[in-house]
């Protein structure tokens, strides 16, 4: 049975903030006298929070991408000013595409 080592979150979230490198916080913990499962617990815990928020991030940008082209849509069909219709269709879709694969980028990676 695996043993549960327990924790700390507020350490884990001062070297995301830190922004340190998975090595970096190997490092410390080394210096800290950690043992390593303790070492690897914290590992795991880093990279799993690391991942949430860059996720967190991901989904963020593709519901802005996302909301972006339903208004170029809505836009598009219409067409409230003339002059700005293919700026609308062309432009704004284009800039709602690419923020969506962004997210999509943070998302699945």
């Amino acid at each position: 049975m695996e043993k549960i080592i327990p924790v700390d979150a507020s350490l884990v979230r001062s070297w995301i903030g830190a922004k340190l490198s998975p090595a970096d916080v190997e490092e410390q913990l080394n210096k800290s006298g950690f043992s390593e499962e303790n070492i690897a617990a914290y590992l795991r815990e880093y990279k799993k929070e690391r991942y949430a928020a860059r996720r967190f991030n991901g989904f963020v940008c593709a519901g802005v991408g996302a909301f972006l082209g339903f208004l170029s849509c809505v836009l598009s069909i219409i067409n409230p000013i003339p002059e700005l219709y293919h700026i609308i269709l062309f432009g704004l879709t284009s800039v709602a595409i690419l923020i969506i694969c962004l997210g999509l980028y943070f998302v699945f990676e």
